[in-house]
């Protein structure tokens, strides 16, 4: 039986309006705000428009609409990889709009870019319209800062003079910012306090961050090459896009292939791989570090009661739990079932056994006051699951050991004393406790 589609006109049936309120409110003050700002800039536009200007819309709306298609394998590709949010490479042409058209002119440029993402890439991974028009939304206002940055040149030195090459800089930081500060002040969530952590881990992965720059520097590019040798130039940048769309996506299957998919942690292999590397950077730097084993105690029992569903969202509540008290170049892994594994590499030689175990209690009170509530059944019902506790071991580099897999060994063995000694306990290097013999050793 065809199950039919929604009909795209009832308003009442739009996904938006699943949205919670405030996140509801902070879109359609972006959308409102952007129209206001248009008509503006249609009312604004000046008597003598740039030179070439229909010419050089067409060429970026065209070379945008090009540069689609030739990554739409590779774009789709991305978005089935990683369902969160991520830099598309579009700026090159926005940006490029922003620095040689006035602002309402390179809103065109935005709508056809995004219309034509959404029609060729979005639309068939059912990326819901609202999402669409929020992101060209903050485009366009991006654009129009970069706009009123770069007027403050006028176009014959814009590209020609180290003054226009500052404004230049500032129009570009001036797009990100814009851009950033929307896309993040709609993703906090309700009641939470913007603080750094939170725009952090809003803002992604550094090199995300630098993909951005690089991106919108290379729109710089773009424009200069157009301004002083003419529009059809853009068609130079086409092919240096194509490949840089390879490589990101290359870049995400590397991590897919590292990353556990129930607590988007690292696996057992990558986590492996990239503690060997953080271990021989601490012996260069004749720094300590420390491995630490955690195990969910009981864990079978919440499962058993629950369900495995269940299960799964509390070992995603535990990752997170575990991120939240490490810093970011820690590297935080799950080995299988409920055990995960935390590599402090204290290059600035600050975890020493003392610190590794206030790292260590940190995380075990954390999970101990851990409330995971999930939804489940038909028709839903709320499941509460607490009450949990976990018992670490750990193992210091290099009085405990000058490998990895020694440390694993020792913080393993350290962890299942821990168990022994009455569970939801610390354990770091060798410490004699009554009756606890060496557990056994990880598979790793």
């Amino acid at each position: 039986m065809r199950v039919p589609r929604p009909n795209p006109l009832a308003v009442s049936t739009w996904a938006v309006w699943s949205l919670p309120g405030r996140v509801l409110g902070t879109v359609v003050a972006v959308v409102l705000l952007t129209a206001a700002v248009l008509v503006l800039q249609v009312l604004s536009l000046p008597a003598a428009l740039p030179p070439n200007w229909g010419w050089t819309l067409v060429v970026l709306a065209v070379a945008a609409v090009i540069g689609t298609e030739a990554s739409l394998g590779t774009e789709r590709r991305r978005r089935r990889t990683d369902s969160s949010p991520h830099i598309d490479l579009s700026s090159v042409w926005t940006f490029a709009a922003a620095a040689l058209l006035p602002g309402a002119l390179a809103a065109v440029v935005v709508v056809i870019v995004y219309g034509h993402l959404y029609a060729r890439a979005w639309r068939p991974d059912a990326i819901p319209p609202h999402r669409v028009v929020f992101s060209a939304a903050a485009i366009v206002l991006s654009v129009q800062a970069a706009a009123v940055v770069v007027a403050a040149v006028d176009p014959a030195e814009r590209f020609r003079s180290l003054v226009g090459l500052l404004v230049v800089a500032l129009a570009l930081l001036a797009y990100a910012a814009v851009n950033m500060l929307l896309v993040v002040g709609v993703m906090v969530p309700t009641g939470t306090a913007p603080d750094m952590a939170t725009f952090r881990r809003l803002l992604g992965p550094l090199d995300e961050a630098v993909l951005e720059f690089a991106t919108l520097s290379m729109g710089a590019l773009a424009a200069g090459a157009m301004a002083a040798f003419g529009p059809a130039y853009a068609a130079f940048v086409l092919p240096t896009l194509f490949v840089l769309h390879r490589t990101v996506l290359v870049r995400q299957l590397e991590e897919a292939v590292d990353t556990d998919g129930k607590t988007g942690l690292l696996n057992s292999a990558g986590w492996h791989v990239r503690a060997t590397r953080a271990l021989r950077r601490s012996e260069l730097a004749d720094a300590q570090a420390t491995v630490l084993v955690l195990d969910i105690d009981h864990f079978k029992q919440v499962n058993d009661d629950h369900g495995h569903l269940v299960g799964d969202q509390v070992l995603a509540a535990v990752a997170a739990a575990v991120k939240a008290e490490v810093r970011e170049e820690d590297l935080v892994g799950r080995f299988g079932g409920e055990e995960f594994v935390v590599l402090l590499a204290g290059l600035d030689g600050d975890h020493d056994p003392a610190a590794a175990r206030t790292v260590a209690e940190r995380i075990r009170q954390r999970i101990a006051d851990l409330r995971v509530v999930v939804e489940i059944g038909e028709p839903p019902r709320q499941v509460e699951v607490g009450e949990l506790t976990v018992s670490i071991g750990g193992a210091t580099f290099p009085s405990d050991g000058s490998e990895l897999v020694q440390l694993v060994e020792g913080a393993d063995t350290a962890m299942y004393a821990a168990k022994r000694a009455g569970r939801n306990k610390v354990r770091i290097g060798v410490e004699p406790v009554a009756g606890a013999g060496a557990g056994p050793l990880p598979l790793a």
